[in-house]
């Protein structure tokens, strides 16, 4: 069976498309897809726009996205590290008389103790006997706020969905961070913060920032942060509608104005936001209305927008954001602490026929 690269390299070529036709035909950056043909995920800021530009890019070949999207998570999964109780280590040979002395020893000793069980009039409770002090099995359920804790082996993240909670299990607190979902199980390194599509709807579900986690030693646990994607998750669906992009004349001469990205082209953009503490946060994407929310630290916010964001923000010296277009990133300079600001980030056009992506200060 092809890999889901080669699928949607052959779906195009099918077509007598170049890569150049295919950007252009759907907006999806050319870096982009050559990242989804060639298989190279470190072409994308984050799994979740991976995921939505496969899925986008199938539906233009006429290719079932979920065939792609299934392709792709077996290949993620194949390349998973093998659990190390999984490893079989070939001892040497003279490792043999040592492990068979061993074993009749150890057999010997089962037999003492069966018969001590057997013959013995002392009965035991079940329900007092205790494998291990530091093994319970704990369930947490996620909420709105963000979850930190040390997790066990074994415990479980109830995750709230749709249909109900989906049920995660931490399955390895040794070398990595191990949580199995129904999609597979996904692990996490120390200090690394990862966003999990846990349900298969190629949308980013919740993230996770491994604190820590021993190299060797699985019952120290693992402490880690949880945090459920909120409202504030938004991906615009479609392309830049051009001729509702203004001309840089129209804009008020008193508004400062700072470029982000240059282009031939305009195209959909990402904004990334975190908080350091709380704020009062308002935006609206494109001619969507207005959402409103109350943020506060820790939390986490992404939204994808064809034309522009308008953003009002309290206290806006708590919040950090990043812009990505096309490939490219750049970190947005926020205002002072206690400040409350009004920005556009929104295409503008040239008379030159230039494309500009702008960040353009409110009254």
């Amino acid at each position: 069976m092809d890999s889901y690269g080669e699928l949607l390299k052959n779906a195009r070529e099918a077509r007598n498309l170049d890569l150049d036709s295919a950007a252009r035909e759907t907006s999806i950056a050319l870096s982009f897809i050559k990242g989804l043909e060639e298989e190279d995920t470190s072409a994308f800021p984050g799994e979740a726009y991976m995921l939505g530009f496969m899925r986008n890019y199938a539906e233009f070949l006429n290719v079932r996205p979920d065939t792609v999207l299934n392709l792709y998570r077996a290949k993620k999964l194949q390349e998973s590290p093998v659990p190390e109780g999984l490893i079989v280590h070939e001892k040497p040979w003279f490792f043999w008389p040592i492990i068979l002395t061993s074993s009749f020893a150890a057999l010997a000793a089962i037999f003492v103790v069966l018969y001590i069980f057997v013959f013995s009039k002392k009965t035991v409770d079940d329900s007092e006997i205790v494998l291990d002090k530091n093994v319970t099995v704990r369930k947490y359920e996620l909420t709105d706020k963000a979850f930190n804790g040390r997790l066990y082996v074994g415990d479980q993240i109830l995750y709230p969905a749709k249909n109900g909670n989906v049920v995660l299990t931490v399955s390895s607190t040794s070398g990595s961070f191990g949580l199995q979902c129904p999609v597979g199980t996904l692990y996490m390194d120390l200090a690394e913060e990862t966003e999990l599509d846990i349900d298969g709807d190629t949308l980013s579900d919740m993230i996770v920032y491994v604190y820590d986690v021993s190299a060797t030693d699985s019952s120290r646990g693992a402490e880690v942060r949880m945090l459920k994607r909120g409202e504030g998750f938004y991906i615009a669906t479609g392309t830049t509608n051009t001729d509702e992009i203004p001309f840089s004349s129209e804009i008020a001469s008193n508004h400062k104005q700072h470029v982000l990205f240059e282009d031939n082209r305009a195209y959909p953009f990402t904004l990334n936001g975190s908080f350091r503490g709380s704020c009062e946060f308002r935006y609206r994407i494109d001619r969507r209305d207005p959402v409103e929310s109350y943020f506060t630290s820790g939390e986490v916010f992404t939204m994808t927008a064809n034309n522009g964001i308008r953003l009002w923000m309290g206290n806006c010296n708590t919040l950090k954001i990043s812009i990505v277009a096309d490939s490219k990133n750049y970190d947005l300079e926020i205002g002072k602490a206690g400040q409350v600001l009004v920005e556009d980030i929104k295409w503008i056009k040239d008379t030159d026929g230039k494309y500009k992506l702008v960040v353009i200060e409110l009254d």
